[in-house]
């Protein structure tokens, strides 16, 4: 690759990650202040009971959207990429009509299982009702998903973005009023307003893009969606087996723990991986479409994916050394000091995001590939070992435990992963990545250890140092890849 489209690739990965990483700040503030809310309002148990109608409607949705938010924005992504407006036209009037496939199938299951959900998931059928009623959230949130791999297939990024936008703020500004006058019994009636809001917002922006409209048969409809459905629900398949474990896991903590544990262990996962992995969202919107369209080459293919894996470990750690050094007044802030006792799994789990990060960016590259079964074992061996970790480690250290977990489960994935696609597809990680992943995850270790071995006066001056240190290196790295000084200066200028 030539030094001129390098600096392209790169800074083509930049702007989408800064477009969506805009959004993802926004949405950071609309999380901290649902989190804050929901901490004062409903408190540790009341965060527990929404974690477990959450996790279970969840993976009740992924196992009946067959991978179609994966699977679509792949063949989208593809015939926009060849330019075949014909091709183009007929691949989305088909995803659009099993979108409401399947939108319609997973509302109808949960309805149909609601009493079993509602014994499964709390031991009673007091939630059957609740389940019902959720079962319109099942279809709203299928329809607004099919919105938006429509305008990420197309790349439609400034859309999709304003979306994101305007459908997280009304959710929070619909939802705030009824929890503070209906409490615990407002997470119901919370969520299905807030998918109907997000469903309208989402439709206004797919209804801005207009394309050819052209016939396509029953017939056609059910042979071409076939193809998708059948790579999407294997793709899928990991989405469901995290969202299984995750669900055991809650369930085992409610068993063991309580209901209290399950709302800590609820707002630690969200620090560490919605707060933290909202980044991962804002690089995956453009990158994943990108990486389906040079695919086929793998040199290019292997280039995107180091350019990609820089890019992110430069953005992601000083965020992760901040959390590190500050994870006291971070918790205080996002919840309350009744959630304190999070500190040491959000300790372990920020070290692991180092190699989930690494992890992240190669995986996609069995995806793209469309190397389904392949995609399936690596992801059933690694829900399985992570599962008796996670268990394991609970049991014997509580809420430590799950953050040991973590870092010991994505450690083991990295190595997995790494192996499976040097010895299939020739991949390597480039010298550039290695070396900013040491001095990066190095910088983080020392900031682990000053909290474990000093008062907070020396681990806070300490690690204020090394957060400067972070900061400093990721931006000297950025600017040679993207001459971000020069950038800045034109932006000044204007």
């Amino acid at each position: 690759m030539t030094q001129n489209s390098s600096k392209n690739s790169y800074r083509q990965i930049m702007k989408a990650t800064s477009i969506f990483g805009g959004v993802q700040v926004f949405n950071i503030i609309i999380s901290i202040g649902r989190s804050k809310i929901l901490a004062i309002l409903l408190g540790p148990a009341g965060i527990g009971i929404l974690g477990l109608i959450m996790s279970t409607t969840k993976l009740i949705s992924s196992l009946t959207n067959f991978g179609l938010g994966i699977s679509a924005v792949k063949e989208i992504a593809v015939a926009f990429e060849l330019g075949d407006e014909k091709q183009l036209s007929k691949t989305i009037v088909i995803v659009k009509r099993w979108i409401w496939y399947t939108g319609i199938f997973g509302a109808i299951l949960t309805i149909i299982l609601s009493p079993f959900l509602s014994e499964l998931t709390f031991g009673n059928k007091d939630y059957t009702i609740a389940f019902v009623w959720l079962s319109i959230t099942l279809l709203l949130n299928q329809l607004t998903s099919g919105s938006f791999v429509f305008l990420q297939g197309l790349r439609k990024l400034k859309y999709l973005a304003k979306a994101n936008v305007i459908g997280a703020a009304s959710g929070l500004l619909v939802s705030v009023p009824i929890y503070y006058y209906m409490g615990v019994d407002g997470i119901v009636p919370a969520m299905i307003f807030t998918a109907i809001l997000g469903f309208l917002v989402a439709f206004y922006f797919t209804k801005k893009v207009k394309t050819t409209p052209v016939p396509v048969s029953f017939k056609e409809t059910k042979t071409k969606g076939k193809s998708m459905l059948i790579m999407g629900f294997m793709l899928s398949i990991s989405g469901i087996m995290v969202l299984g474990v995750s669900y055991v896991i809650r369930i085992f903590i409610n068993n063991n723990g309580g209901v209290e544990d399950v709302g800590l262990y609820n707002a630690g996962i969200a620090i560490i991986s919605t707060y933290v992995g909202l980044l991962f969202t804002a690089m995956e919107t453009d990158y994943f479409p990108r990486l389906s369209a040079v695919v086929h080459d793998n040199e290019k293919a292997v280039d995107l994916i180091n350019q990609q894996a820089e890019i992110a470990i430069l953005i992601l750690a000083p965020v992760l050394i901040v959390f590190l050094v500050f994870v006291d007044w971070i918790i205080t802030i996002l919840y309350s000091s009744e959630f304190i006792p999070i500190k040491e799994m959000i300790y372990w789990a920020a070290i692991g995001m180092f190699f989930k990060v690494a992890a992240w960016v190669v995986a996609f590259f069995f995806i793209a590939k469309g190397a389904s079964k392949l995609f399936f074992w690596n992801e059933l061996v690694t829900n399985i070992y992570t599962l008796i970790l996670n268990l394991v480690g609970y049991y014997y250290w509580g809420l430590a435990g799950l953050g040991i977990s973590y870092l010991l489960s994505y450690f083991v994935y990295l190595i997995q992963i790494y192996t499976i696609t040097k010895n299939k597809y020739n991949f390597n990680f480039t010298p550039s990545v290695v070396k900013i992943f040491l001095l990066q995850f190095l910088l983080a270790i020392v900031c682990l250890l000053t909290t474990k071995l000093f008062s907070p006066v020396w681990s806070y001056s300490i690690g204020s140092v090394v957060i400067l240190i972070s900061m400093y290196y990721s931006f000297i790295e950025l600017d040679a890849r993207l001459n971000l000084k020069d950038l800045m200066a034109k932006y000044l200028k204007k």
